[in-house]
């Protein structure tokens, strides 16, 4: 099996629809898969431009992309900062906006990053490490209330009570420092039924952690409301998201510029991975895109 995989990887060339000489942006640049699939369909007089804050994501993608030369432009920011970042490129309109919300493999599957409680590692997963927040800070220094309000509305712990509990009570003996002590943590806070189910009950806690951490909802909306504006007549927007909270802010936010009339759904309902693909990639079970047409 290859390090990365693609998520939805033909649905995103379906639905984006890049053509030879137009400009896509790739906001999640990761592993580069999406972006080279893309950049092969713009042909010689494309560009692809791709956002990244992760330098490792964009250092490995700056390798994958080599061969494209000038065709593609890489850039170390956050895609909520998107349309300075071009405006200060003297670009002024894009023909597709790409965001595929996921954590790469390459981040998942580095201890030291600590996004994985599958292996030890530092409390971190930080996305761009050098902002300052970090998952052993808020696991350490949160109150209860705002560490059980993050569990459920991130991470839609049923269980986020019992689990915010014993991670206060836990610290108040000993500061919190790895990933493998808050999986003990959380395993232990959960009920006996709930350690057995399809997911490890600590799955969902950690992706609300990393959420938080990387402010990664109010990012979303703050690239939603830039989106209309920045793509040009004809131009599509799709975005692949992990969690039902981030489908949501993309399901409100097409369903409102269609009703301001600024253009079309493209995807009544979101799409989803093949048998075959969740088969090959169990990353991609929760997987859904959904795309929108300016008109």
């Amino acid at each position: 099996m290859p390090l990365h995989q693609s998520v939805l990887l033909n649905e995103v060339l379906e639905w984006l629809d890049p053509r030879p000489g137009s400009t896509v942006v790739d906001g999640t640049l990761g592993a580069a898969g999406h972006a080279r699939a893309i950049l092969e369909r713009l042909g010689a007089q494309g560009r692809l431009i791709g956002f990244d804050k992760d330098p490792v994501a964009l250092e490995e993608a700056g390798k994958v992309l080599a061969g494209f030369g000038e065709n593609s432009m890489l850039i170390r920011d956050d895609f909520r900062n998107l349309a300075a970042q071009l405006r200060q490129r003297q670009i002024h309109g894009v023909d597709g906006l790409l965001l595929d919300l996921g954590v790469s493999s390459m981040q998942l599957d580095h201890p030291g990053r600590g996004f994985s409680f599958q292996a030890e590692g530092p409390l971190d997963m930080r996305m761009d490490p050098t902002q300052s927040l970090t998952a052993r800070e808020i696991i350490n220094t949160y109150p209860k209330n705002r560490l059980q309000e993050l569990l459920w509305n991130y991470g839609e712990e049923r269980f986020a009570k019992r689990i915010a509990d014993r991670i206060v009570d836990t610290r108040s003996k000993r500061r919190i420092e790895t990933t493998t002590e808050l999986e003990s943590i959380i395993y232990q806070a959960v009920p006996a039924f709930y350690r057995h189910g399809r997911i490890h009950p600590a799955t969902r806690s950690f992706q609300a952690l990393r959420i938080a951490v990387n402010d990664e909802v109010k990012a979303l909306q703050e690239f939603l409301d830039q989106a209309i504006a920045l793509l040009n007549s004809r131009g599509r927007v799709v975005v692949i998201s992990f969690h039902s909270l981030e489908d949501r802010e993309v399901k409100t936010a097409f369903r409102q510029f269609s009703k301001e009339e600024k253009g079309r759904i493209l995807t009544k309902k979101p799409v989803t991975a093949s048998p075959r693909e969740i088969d090959e990639n169990p990353r991609s079970r929760s997987a859904k895109l959904r795309a929108f047409e300016k008109f």
